[in-house]
């Protein structure tokens, strides 16, 4: 393929699936042309609900000869068998987060990408929303002095109380410092660059859980991970941060991002979604002391759309030559992190990330995904 629309195959069609399926299908840059799925059946649903011309196993979609790119949609523990199968395909790979559940198959992964010429990307692609982009724009401008520190909450009960089959949820490779940490460690890491070291303590709630909704109701499965972490990150150029991951808070309190500088605190929007209000408190004056803060809100640059956009970028990048922003090394830098902190966990003391990431470039302000560019 050397122009036009490119041709994109789903591996997995799960929950996730239609959300990605809504967005991609209304991108006029991407043709998805095919859906795969152990469970045929459920590809053949979701390809008959999204208006997908075909449907099949994942070899199905491995081998279109239109498909140039797989979105790799299974569970943490068959991303990278599915995104290597999908490069010895000859096909480029996005593949929701996490890149993998151990770090040596993640860096083999990118080491056979790497050699057969192909891209991997890796989710969130949250990033890329006007959200964190006007944030970021503004942090850049100044808005807020030098960045010094941050913190992050997400809290919450746990999601067995809405997932018909949460187990996977609970297993190596998720909880919520794996599985939701990502966008927080993502957001993060694009304000302040690579983490250096973190520290972390932690533990689970519960050593069960029980299925609570759908056919499987009342099912009990082990928890394998720590369902609540207090994690606390420095990065290369020197700002901290910490962060609260639980499954075990009977108190909602979610997509909390408050970056401090030198002039201000900023409020940035929930790094789940794409979109949302960006606001700036200053330091109180003698006179203002004591009273409720003023906040500046700065205005979203940008157009709002959602799952799928680095699916999008990738898909332009391939055509320009260029590279794409939420790149598998970006993916693995901020896996190795939350390992990171898994393993402080266990040690109670500070452990040393390894690995880095270059600057991450800034979407264009006039981006439009609803465009025919290619």
């Amino acid at each position: 393929m050397t122009g036009g629309a490119v041709g994109v195959g789903f591996i997995g069609t799960g929950m996730i699936s239609d959300t990605y399926l809504q967005n991609l299908t209304s991108f006029p840059d991407i043709r998805v042309v095919i859906l795969g799925d152990i469970d045929t059946a459920r590809a053949a649903a979701q390809a008959a609900t999204h208006g997908i011309p075909e449907s099949g196993t994942p070899d199905d979609v491995l081998a279109h000869p239109d498909v140039e790119l797989v979105v790799n949609l299974t569970i943490p523990a068959a991303h990278v068998p599915v995104s290597l199968s999908a490069i010895a395909a000859g096909k480029h790979v996005w593949s929701e987060k996490p890149i993998g559940v151990e770090r040596a198959a993640a860096r083999e992964l990118l080491a056979q990408a790497d050699a057969a010429g192909l891209r991997v990307g890796i989710a969130p692609d949250t990033v890329l929303g006007p959200g964190l982009q006007t944030a970021r724009r503004a942090i850049a401008r100044g808005d807020i002095g030098t960045p010094l520190s941050a913190q992050t909450s997400m809290q919450y009960i746990g999601p067995d109380i809405f997932h018909p089959n949460p187990e996977f949820l609970f297993a190596r490779g998720a909880g919520p410092l794996i599985d939701m940490g990502p966008y927080y460690i993502s957001a993060l890491v694009s304000v302040f660059g690579p983490v250096a070291r973190v520290a972390a303590v932690g533990g689970r709630g519960r050593e069960t859980r029980t299925v609570q909704v759908g056919e499987r109701a009342g099912t009990e499965f082990p928890v394998e991970v720590p369902t609540l972490v207090q994690a606390i990150a420095q990065f290369e150029q020197g700002a901290t941060s910490q962060s609260v991951f639980s499954f075990d808070s009977p108190l909602a309190r979610t997509g909390v991002v408050e970056i401090t500088g030198t002039e201000g605190t900023m409020v940035i929007p929930d790094p789940n979604t794409f979109g949302g209000e960006v606001r700036i408190t200053r330091a109180p004056t003698r006179a203002t002391a004591g009273s409720e803060p003023a906040w500046e809100v700065v205005a979203p640059v940008g157009i709002e759309a959602g799952r799928g956009l680095g699916v999008l970028d990738m898909a332009r990048a391939i055509r320009a030559g260029v590279p794409h922003i939420a790149t598998g090394e970006l993916g693995y830098h901020v896996f190795d992190t939350l390992l990171s902190l898994e393993e402080a966990v266990s040690s109670g003391a500070f452990v040393e990330v390894q690995s880095t990431v270059g600057e991450i470039p800034l979407v264009p302000e006039d981006r439009d995904p609803f465009a025919a560019t290619l």
